[in-house]
């Protein structure tokens, strides 16, 4: 029975290494699925760009966010993809402070002499009021109400009059490394 008294050894040897594997293969796979997932390189909106006087800006150096502050539901959304589809930026997107009374579109700016803000305002139309007013929101911030219904065919570019920052949309990636700019 020397033989058998050895295969016994040899089996528990063999399941004790197999139970080691499996319980190093379980710390390994709940190590694995309990960690944290890497965090995102977050993508700013918009960034300051500086604009020299004399310098042309046009709609796609121009981030906006828009504000409704009417009652119909969704018209940021809708006046949103409307700059958007016009060349712009996309902002954010919020309602207006509670109180709010816009009956058509105003633009809220600490710079009512950027170029960009003229350049948004070109495109809301000549009922569109341009305010002086601090907002929360990244780029020109458009305000609309009740009655505003569509864009206005408005400027392809807007001057500089005056050294600017404007908060532009990120560079996209540049997927060919060769190409130099």
């Amino acid at each position: 029975m020397p033989g058998f008294a050895a295969a016994r050894l040899r089996s528990a040897l063999t399941l004790l290494a197999l139970a080691l594997l499996l319980l190093v293969g379980v710390a390994w796979g709940w190590g694995a699925v309990t960690e944290p997932f890497p965090e995102a390189d977050e993508v700013p909106i918009c960034s300051d760009t500086d604009v020299p006087a004399g310098t042309k800006i046009y709609p796609d150096q121009v981030t906006v966010s828009v504000a409704n502050a009417g009652t119909r539901e969704g018209l940021a959304g809708r006046t949103m993809q409307l700059l958007v589809d016009g060349g712009f930026g996309r902002g954010g997107i919020n309602n207006a402070p509670e109180g709010t009374d816009v009956r058509f579109a105003e633009i809220w700016t600490d710079q009512p002499q950027s170029p960009a803000v003229k350049l948004v305002k070109s495109r809301l139309g000549k009922r569109a009021q341009v305010v002086r007013r601090d907002t929360s929101l990244p780029g020109v911030n458009v305000i609309v109400g009740d009655d505003f219904v569509e864009l206005a065919k408005g400027g392809q570019w807007a001057k500089s009059n005056q050294d600017s920052v404007i908060c532009s949309p990120p560079a996209e990636a540049d997927d060919d490394p060769g190409v130099v700019d």
